[in-house]
């Protein structure tokens, strides 16, 4: 062809409709999958390209989507939580697939993100990672509901109040670590990290644990329950904490790996054997997690899967389909730290 080729030639070519053609190169959904294949075909043979600025002047889409991360403390510079640094290359994985451009900030303090990015025209919709102490950062959420910014946000999914949320099964994981220590016999289980509204997913992952003791005839002691949030020192602080209490304890589970490893550097310090004296599990399988001394028993978080949801529930919100809150399954990846 001596001219620039067109959605117009394609549709032609393809035996199909214009409107099919922008569809299915945009990758939305209801475009039969061999059909878009042959137009994916077509395009690449007439060496076409999308002509994002003119599709997004039609659309009032920028094709681009926000991952807003807040800041944790972390032991490095980063401040981003090791689980998700995990989930950032299926979040952008999933964009690219879908055609869409990925922005990646740090959350701001405005408490108006929503000029910031969607009313800006910067991005159609938020990803959200990571939230700190959620009864302070529920109001923040209600702010962007109100304003009708469309987002999606990792967490609780049974939080009230959190908007469309895609999280993990954090009742039914904490609960299959704490039959798995039972499993090998131990009786006395702390667990560390708070466990209130202030930190959902931590809550749910203990409820699963005292339902889980109180299925086998046991209850959950307050004074083995002692609060932390995902960092090594805090772990580390709890741990400490515990064994200041004089409390008779055989396993701990860890709220997160980073909680669970500060706790075992703390445990070793103090002349304990992990796993003969104390197993320890954590909860998210981060890549520090496996090598660690002994590699930690852990309940996964599939992050793969996560950000693949993230994205595609979002696009879905934007497109205003049907989608609601998602519920991944965990899966205990078991190590040395707990005795196998």
């Amino acid at each position: 062809m001596q001219r620039k080729p067109t959605s117009f030639d394609i549709a032609q070519l393809a035996g199909v409709s214009q409107p099919t053609v922008s569809r299915a190169l945009r990758g939305e959904a209801g475009v039969n999958p061999a059909t878009r294949l042959r137009i994916e075909s077509i395009a690449k043979q007439l060496n076409y390209r999308v002509d994002k600025a003119a599709s997004n002047l039609r659309t009032r889409h920028s094709q681009t989507l926000a991952l807003l991360f807040f800041e944790d403390p972390t032991s490095d510079d980063s401040l981003i939580n090791p689980f998700f640094h995990s989930m950032l290359g299926s979040i952008i994985r999933a964009c690219a697939e879908h055609n869409h451009d990925l922005l990646i900030s740090f959350q701001q303090l405005s408490s108006d993100w929503h000029t910031d990015y969607e009313d800006a025209r910067k991005a159609d919709g938020l990803i959200l990672l990571g939230y700190g102490d959620f009864e302070l950062y529920r109001a923040r959420l209600k702010a962007l509901q109100d304003a009708g910014t469309h987002f999606v946000r990792w967490g609780s999914v049974l939080a009230e109040g959190a908007g469309l949320t895609v999280g993990c099964d954090n009742r039914g994981g904490g609960g299959e670590a704490t039959r798995h220590l039972l499993g090998r016999g131990r009786k006395r289980i702390a667990f560390l990290g708070t466990a209130s509204s202030h930190y959902p997913e931590f809550h749910e992952r203990y409820r699963g644990h005292a339902e889980a003791l109180a299925g086998a005839g046991l209850s959950a002691d307050p004074a083995l329950q002692i609060d932390a949030i995902t960092t090594e020192d805090s772990g580390a602080a709890a741990a400490q904490a515990l064994l200041d209490s004089g409390a008779d304890f055989d396993a701990i589970l860890a709220a997160s790996d980073l909680i669970a490893i500060g706790a075992m550097r703390v445990l070793q310090a103090a002349g304990k054997r992990i796993p003969e004296d104390v197993s320890v599990i954590g909860f998210d399988d981060i890549p520090a997690a496996s090598s660690a001394s002994p590699p930690l028993t852990t309940v996964m978080q599939d992050a793969r899967l996560a950000g693949r949801t993230l994205v595609e529930t979002l696009i879905g919100r934007i497109r205003e389909r049907p989608v609601g809150p998602a519920l991944l399954p965990t899966r205990l990846v078991v190590r040395k730290s707990c005795g196998a």
